[in-house]
């Protein structure tokens, strides 16, 4: 691991006990960054990652308490002085399918999906804005470009974290903030366990998302990458 400096970029991870988010952990901090980790359960975020130390920070993080958010943004930037980047990695893959009357589930997925994100880009803006080159990284999914399953909750969700993304680009880019929506098909993760259409060792790994999410988070300005669609197999692109 690379030692942090005092004034090593900020960035908060949402969702990072495990999975995309815990790989996207140990990346960053090989590469000298500094963390503040959100996750609903703060005690495995200490069981994947160790204790905290100055460098690396937890907090209660829970998507369907509005609440966490606001505490965990303040938190971060009482502690370190400043935010740098946003990793909006947590996410919900309930199965409801079309025909399916489950509007409990529909509201999960949209608020783990969706309105939390939102409401972390919204608490984190002025941060990122302040540093000049702040960035702002989605997990969103293939699924977020285009449908081929029946599972219609996730699939809007998607499509809709693609419209944060671009709006976000849209209405902060002056400010230096570039926003990258990370768009992977089937993941080696507990989310693809149900799958049998790709083997495990075929599927996009969590150690190569975490290097994506690094790449976005360190463009230039001038070389801002929107969506970076990543395939595990092959399929037509438009």
């Amino acid at each position: 691991m690379q030692n942090s400096s005092p004034d090593a970029p900020v960035i908060m991870i949402s969702g990072a006990n495990r999975g995309i988010g815990a790989a996207i952990v140990r990346d960053l901090l090989q590469h000298g960054y500094r963390l503040s980790l959100g996750a609903r359960n703060v005690a495995a975020l200490e069981e994947q990652h160790g204790p905290e130390t100055e460098m690396v920070r937890y907090h209660h993080f829970d998507a369907y308490d509005p609440q966490t958010a606001t505490d965990w943004v303040a938190a971060t930037a009482a502690h370190f002085g400043r935010i740098d980047g946003l990793v909006n990695n947590a996410g919900n893959g309930e199965h409801v399918s079309l025909t399916d009357d489950n509007e409990e589930a529909l509201d999960r997925l949209w608020a783990v999906n969706v309105k939390a994100p939102l409401r972390l880009t919204r608490l984190c803006l002025p941060h990122l804005e302040e540093t000049g080159r702040g960035r702002i990284v989605n997990i969103v999914s293939m699924s977020g470009k285009r449908v081929r399953n029946a599972f219609v909750g996730y699939n809007m969700t998607k499509f809709a974290v693609m419209g944060l993304t671009h709006t976000t680009r849209h209405v902060a880019w002056e400010k230096g903030v570039r926003a990258t929506a990370i768009c992977p098909s089937f993941v080696r993760t507990e989310m693809s366990s149900y799958t049998s259409k790709v083997k495990p060792e075929d599927m996009i790994q969590p150690e190569t998302m975490a290097e994506l999410v690094r790449t976005a988070i360190e463009l230039p300005n001038n070389a801002a990458m929107a969506e970076m669609l990543v395939n595990c197999r092959l399929e037509d692109m438009l």
